[in-house]
């Protein structure tokens, strides 16, 4: 009754490859969220909103324009991976003497920005310029960074006729082309490269200094970054490396105070992008990673006094907001940060209030854009109430009220905005860091029922049987078939109908979602059959198969795909630094294939196939045939030899054919023991190995007893091939080896007694 369709392997292998990518990429989709975002830039030019208007007919404030800046001029020095116990702590008293007084002392907001994984330099330039929170899937975009298209700070500044100088790290460069009036980048590919790739930067900063043509400064200094890579965060060249920054900090604070005019103060601020771990990388979401210092530094702000305070946690993302209300530009539309109250404290209590009102209403639209039901957002609502009291506000301000009430109402106003501020941001946050499940589980099924069919079909594989049978149209398939689907797509409204948030699955048109159903259910049945046929067949003998020849073996699809794979892998810095893992990886991927490819031409062939046996058959006979053609007589002697002979040639090949089974396995074993001799590259390398534990100084007679061991080894090996003469020379030059490990110290002698040394 059942009707089969014929697939050639080739066939079979290449459909579920493509089921297989459509799984990983729906469970992708759902595992990168995406970015919350407002519409493109260019096309929602939406005006500064005005103040709320005051309870009343016909009532409007009279201040509908963008607050003018803050600040005249403003320098940002962005250093590399700066964690904040390298300002804060015993690091910075140490080394940033003039930093810290002025921390301590001087008129300074500090704080401790927290950066959102991942901590890698392209998405936090992102994340200060936009206040946006970049996804993981900007890692992946990290190397080749393209413009950057959002609605961004640098921007904002050009299109306010701003002058901008950068000098530093390219990416910059390549994130905002054209916004610049001056550039200077400096490539952080180098990564052995701490002094240079900042003088690059510094020579620049005197004659800059002294010009009045620029309004924005920013530094990028890579020098530390890189010394993190390399040596850690405890080596001895981050001292004078910070040292080298706080006097470039001082020159830069000395210069802006002696260019300040009466009516606009100067700010400099000084940020990290990132921190470092332990061992000096960066990427994770661990703590050195993720903390780094934030100051404001501008003669605006009250002298600090009293004992020095621990600065406060903000996140990366405010600073966007921050400065473009100190530079009088709009806040960029997908920010989610908020304004550091702390800059603009010294403003009238309605500017403040102007402020933190703008923030409000970026954010809540930037909400609107983003969830359908923003109404019954906690956030929105506090917003909402705040601006109506605020607007109460304004009639008591513009009826000429200017006592103690109106100070004390203005600030509760104030607090009341900066808790809808706080729910707005985090909510907006959330949204960006949620994982979409329902797509996931999607996915990872299409995944395992694929994965569960091609193990199914792996002994029709190895025995290279050219065709799968695929069943179309079983009675009892065809109503289990109907059944899952309807099931399925019971559960598929339940979960759209039910879930808060938005699931990209649930998103896409109904026949879609139908067809990957009816998808996931054949597959389901296809798996089912598959298991019932290996019962059926388990009671029937092999049939004989044919064996297909192709042009391509998969150990040389391998090899092509593993020297490509391994190739593009060097474009990225991280591949570089891990490029070891790459090998282990392909090493045990193709010891695997060669066992694969071994067991199927030892097993596989001589069992499913007449042939091999048959031809040896033939061979015998034609040997009878010629013998007796001669007219010799095969005496039963003879024939007994002739068996012996054959006997002993299969035992030959048996013992060759367990040998060459063995070496796959014996090659594996051999990379294990080379992965941990030597813990290499940046993430791992401080792990303790077997390497460290062998040149360590007690463990010397073992390190020499291997080295001997492993010398003796090899000229065992080699001899065999080699004149009397060349035999001589390599045990002596051998030798020279031993001897010249001893002389250095490395290994010893056996009749070495204490650590007497050997004279050289």
């Amino acid at each position: 009754g059942a009707v089969g369709m014929r697939l050639r392997s080739g066939v079979f292998a290449s459909s579920c490859l493509l089921i297989q990518a459509l799984g990983v990429a729906l469970f992708l989709r759902g595992f990168f969220p995406v970015t919350v975002r407002s519409l493109p830039r260019r096309e929602a030019r939406a005006d500064t909103p005005a103040e709320p208007a005051p309870p009343g007919p016909g009532m409007v404030s009279n201040w509908t324009k963008i607050p003018s800046p803050l600040f005249h001029k403003v320098v940002i020095v962005l250093i590399d991976a700066l964690r904040d116990d390298f300002v804060f702590g015993s690091k910075g008293k140490q080394f940033m003497p003039y930093t810290t007084q002025v921390i301590e002392k001087g008129t300074s907001h500090s704080f401790v920005a927290e950066a959102k994984p991942p901590t890698v330099t392209m998405p936090r330039i992102k994340a200060l310029m936009t206040g946006s929170i970049p996804g993981f899937i900007d890692i992946v975009v990290n190397l080749n960074s393209p413009a950057l298209l959002d609605d961004n700070l640098i921007w904002q500044a050009k299109t306010a006729g701003k002058r901008i100088i950068f000098y530093g790290d390219d990416t910059w460069v390549k994130l905002f082309p054209k916004h610049f009036v001056e550039y200077d980048g400096t490539t952080s590919f180098f990564v052995s490269d701490f002094t240079e790739v900042d003088d690059n930067v510094t020579r620049h900063l005197d004659s800059v200094l002294k010009r009045e043509d620029w309004d924005l400064l920013i530094l990028h200094y890579l020098g530390l970054d890189h010394i993190g890579h390399m040596t850690g965060p405890n080596s001895p060249l981050v001292g004078p490396k910070l040292r080298e920054m706080d006097n470039i900090l001082k020159k830069i604070h000395i210069s802006l105070l002696s260019k300040e005019e009466a009516s606009l103060p100067n700010l400099l601020v000084v940020c990290g992008d990132h921190g470092m771990s332990e061992t000096g990388s960066h990427g994770g979401s661990s703590e050195g990673e993720v903390h780094t210092p934030l100051l404001f530094i501008s003669s605006a702000f009250e002298k600090r006094s009293g004992s020095p305070t621990k600065p406060e946690r903000v996140q990366q993302t405010d600073l966007a907001s921050t400065l473009a209300v100190g530079l009088g530009l709009p806040i960029s539309r997908n920010s989610v940060g908020n304004l550091i109250l702390p800059v603009i404290e010294g403003k009238t209590m309605r500017e403040q209030l102007r402020y933190v009102h703008l923030n409000g209403f970026q954010l809540s639209r930037l909400l609107q854009e983003n969830t359908p039901a923003y109404e019954k957002d906690p956030g929105y609502e506090h917003f909402k109430v705040a601006e109506k009291s605020h607007g109460n506000w304004i009639k008591l301000y513009l009826e000429g009220n200017n006592s103690e009430i109106l100070l004390n109402l203005g600030k509760k106003v104030l607090k009341q905005y900066l808790e809808a501020l706080k729910t707005l941001s985090s909510s907006l946050s959330k949204q960006v860091a949620q994982y979409d499940m329902y797509s996931m589980m999607v996915g990872t099924v299409i995944i395992l029922e694929v994965l569960l069919l091609l193990l199914l079909s792996v002994p029709k594989a190895l025995s290279k049987r050219a065709e799968f049978e695929v069943p179309l149209s079983p009675p009892l398939f065809s109503l289990l078939f109907y059944l899952m689907c309807l099931m399925l797509c019971a559960v598929h409204v339940i979960v759209c109908t039910s879930a808060e948030s938005l699931c990209y699955f649930c998103s896409m048109s109904w026949l879609t979602a139908v067809g990957v159903m009816m998808l996931i259910s054949a597959l389901m049945c296809g798996v089912l059959s598959a298991i019932a046929k290996i019962f059926e067949n388990s009671r029937l003998p092999l049939k004989n198969s044919v064996v297909s020849s192709s042009s391509w073996s998969e150990i040389d699809v391998l090899i092509l795909a593993g020297t490509i794979g391994h190739v593009l892998s060097l474009g990225a810095s991280s591949f570089i630094e891990e490029e070891h893992q790459t090998w282990y990886f392909l090493i045990n991927t193709l010891c695997l294939i060669l066992c694969q490819e071994l067991c199927r031409n030892n097993f596989l062939i001589k069992e499913c196939d007449p042939h091999h046996s048959a031809s040896m058959k033939q061979n015998f006979d034609r040997i009878a045939e010629t013998s007796e053609f001669k007219n010799i007589d095969i005496l039963a002697a003879d024939s007994s030899k002739l068996g012996k002979a054959t006997s002993s040639s299969e035992f030959i090949k048996g013992s060759e054919k367990w040998i060459s089974l063995a070496t796959p396995w014996i090659i594996l074993i051999c990379c294990r023991l080379l992965r941990s001799l030597n813990q290499t590259g940046v993430q791992w390398a401080h792990r303790p190995d077997f390497g460290h534990w062998l040149t360590s100084s007690d463990h010397k007679p073992e390190l020499s007893f291997l080295t001997a061991f492993s010398l003796l080894m090899i000229f065992f090996l080699v001899q065999r091939r080699c004149s009397l003469v060349s035999k001589i020379a390599m045990a002596l030059g051998l030798l020279g080896v031993y001897s010249y490990r001893a002389a250095v110290g490395n290994v010893i002698f056996p009749w070495q007694h204490g650590g007497k040394d050997i004279s050289k």
